[in-house]
């Protein structure tokens, strides 16, 4: 760009700075999606942690430029970045999640269509969103390797459990003997006087 207007120079690096700080940045097509219904992304995008924004393809492609991505062959037509962010509660906001909230968005749209993605500075193709949509989420992970971790420990404290149990049914089996033996003995006792 030669003497570029500031605000384009501002452009140009709010995306550089969104792009690489975003764990994932998905680029989709939204022709044909009227006002609403991008409200209605946006706001599913933001329940899991992403945000929505159109930028210019030229200042986005100079952005991505700048970051050494190649983006050129998505940056045709209408294009807006899904963006990971911050989830309402203040939790961050996943690639996972995000590309299945779009995934899910496009089977239920015939407008919105995803070109291309950036997860971690490498560019996926829209067949990898989908594949990455179809992964567990970082929650999800999180609570599986948490229940593998607590079948050992569970089983570790039935196995220590069960001698304690064992001594105790067989210290109590002669108080019960006992206490039996001597009911016996009061009935007999009670029946003779």
């Amino acid at each position: 760009m030669e003497n570029p207007r500031p605000e384009k120079v501002a452009v140009v690096n709010e995306v550089r700075e969104r792009i690489s700080a975003a764990e994932a940045v998905v680029i989709t097509d939204y022709r044909g999606l009227d006002v609403p219904a991008l409200a209605d992304l946006r706001h599913q995008l933001r329940e899991v942690g992403g945000e929505y924004k159109v930028y210019k393809n030229t200042l986005t492609r100079f952005a991505a430029r700048e970051l050494g991505l190649d983006l050129d062959e998505f940056l045709l037509g209408p294009t807006a970045l899904a963006f990971t962010g911050t989830r309402e509660d203040g939790s961050p906001g996943d690639a996972v999640s995000l590309a299945k909230a779009l995934c899910r968005y496009t089977e239920d749209s015939q407008f919105l269509s995803i070109k291309g993605a950036v997860l971690d500075g490498q560019v996926l193709s829209a067949d990898d969103v989908s594949a990455l949509s179809k992964l567990g989420t970082r929650t999800e992970i999180l609570a599986e390797i948490l229940g593998l971790l607590e079948a050992p420990l569970a089983e570790m404290a039935g196995l220590l459990e069960a001698p304690l149990v064992e001594m105790a049914g067989l210290l109590d089996a002669p108080l019960v003997e006992t206490a039996g033996l001597l009911e016996s003995l009061s009935e007999k006792g009670g029946a003779a006087a």
